[in-house]
């Protein structure tokens, strides 16, 4: 007598053959002794980590990248007579495939394209994997571990990078500044009221800042009659 879970099948072999009745479970059944023999098989999802892998990429850069790969079994009696151990077998595949896929690659893309990159390795384990009963869930590419020189050389691009942009702005904002300046001092030269009352204004500014400066304003037409000569 033999119980086995809800996530569990047990594979029966009578004399090494399997039982034409298939998997059985969940619950109770029964099995002859000495004659059959019974192997459970997990259902549930299983996961395991792709330890880091030294990759030389595409454009000649050596990385390291690591990988999660989650998985579960479709067919318990595929799992069972078509390989010795699934789960041995799937974590060698997959250090294989990751190596492979990212030896396609660029460093760029490999940092920008991690989903592509994922879904890409979980096609192709799928593919190699069905005919051992296993069905690959997900794949996720973890982390992406760069040599400490290329770590600092691209922090100094991205820096210049960022100082060229820093420069770009500044410049287009002293230019809309300069044509704003322009325009207002046409403005004000238009009218003599409208330049004595921006004299006024900036007396005030100025006297608010340092009230303890005096100032002597001079009449504009007096200057203005310095400004013709």
């Amino acid at each position: 007598m033999k119980v086995v879970q809800e996530y569990e099948r047990a594979v029966i072999f009578r004399l090494g053959r399997l039982t034409s009745s298939g998997p059985r479970g969940p619950g109770l059944f029964f099995i002859v002794p000495f004659i059959d023999s019974c192997t459970k098989v997990d259902l549930r999802t299983v996961s395991f980590d792709v330890p880091p892998q030294e990759v030389l990429t595409k454009d000649s850069v050596t990385v390291a990248v690591d990988a999660v790969v989650y998985y579960r079994i479709v067919d318990p009696i595929i799992s069972i007579t078509n390989v010795i151990n699934v789960n041995r077998a799937s974590q060698l595949l997959s250090q294989t495939t990751l190596r492979n896929i990212l030896g396609t690659r660029t460093l760029s893309e490999i940092l920008s394209e991690r989903e592509t990159i994922s879904c890409s390795m979980q096609e192709n384990l799928d593919n190699a994997t069905d005919q051992w009963g296993v069905k690959i869930e997900r794949v996720e590419v973890k982390d992406v571990r760069l040599p400490f020189e290329l770590q600092r050389a691209m922090a100094a691009e991205a820096e210049a990078s960022r100082d060229a942009r820093a420069k770009v702005l500044a410049a287009e904002g002293e230019h809309k500044a300069s044509r704003a300046l322009k325009e207002a001092a046409d403005v004000i030269s238009e009218s003599q009221l409208a330049l004595q009352l921006r004299y006024l204004q900036t007396l005030t500014a100025i006297s608010a800042e340092k009230n303890s400066t005096i100032i002597f304003p001079l009449p504009i037409d007096f200057v203005q009659s310095f400004m013709r000569r």
